[in-house]
């Protein structure tokens, strides 16, 4: 079924539009959920969640793009489900590996004070749209989706090393950028 079909069973408010967006969806937001969580039954209580968040956010939003949309959702309630059950464990080494990449990037509180969440997502979105189509889907596994390094390396059939350097390098692009449009203002 067509999202905009499946949108539409939202709106008219039919219990099938759970079923099929489930039906459509449930693995990619199950992967979403299982990079963060690498639990099964934490994992499948994000989906269940997220059916029931696309359920109360419909009507009145209207997704344009229903992927998008509901992996967002699922992400958002991964990431809580995350915290609370390790607020005061410590993480295991593939969510901290990720973790303290994008540690990297941290900006002093002054510089988040002086840009807007608005703005940083534009310039974020800008820099991703730059980049070629390999280097964007690697960053994007990397940061939107949490894969391991070896998963993206096998998708891209490159070596972890090579992945690595990428990742590495367009970091630094980004923050180069990052700083710029801040010292600019």
């Amino acid at each position: 079924m067509e999202d905009t079909a499946i949108i539409d069973l939202f709106w008219e408010r039919k219990e099938a539009a759970i079923e099929e967006l489930s039906g459509k969806y449930s693995g990619y937001c199950y992967k979403i959920a299982w990079n963060l969580l690498m639990n099964h039954e934490d994992s499948e209580e994000c989906l269940n969640d997220t059916w029931l968040s696309a359920w109360n956010y419909m009507p009145p939003k209207r997704p344009s793009r229903l992927a998008v949309f509901v992996g967002r959702i699922t992400r958002g309630l991964a990431i809580d489900c995350f915290r609370k059950k390790h607020a005061a464990k410590r993480p295991d080494a593939h969510r901290a590996d990720v973790c303290f990449e994008m540690d990297e990037l941290s900006l002093s509180y002054t510089i988040e004070e002086q840009m807007a969440e608005k703005k940083l997502l534009e310039e974020i979105e800008k820099f991703l749209w730059k980049l070629p189509k390999a280097d964007r889907d690697i960053f994007i596994r990397r940061y939107w989706y949490l894969d391991p390094i070896c998963e993206i390396a096998k998708r891209h059939k490159a070596s972890a090393g090579c992945i690595k350097t990428n990742l590495c390098r367009n970091r630094k692009k980004l923050f180069r950028i990052l700083e710029q449009e801040v010292m600019g203002q």
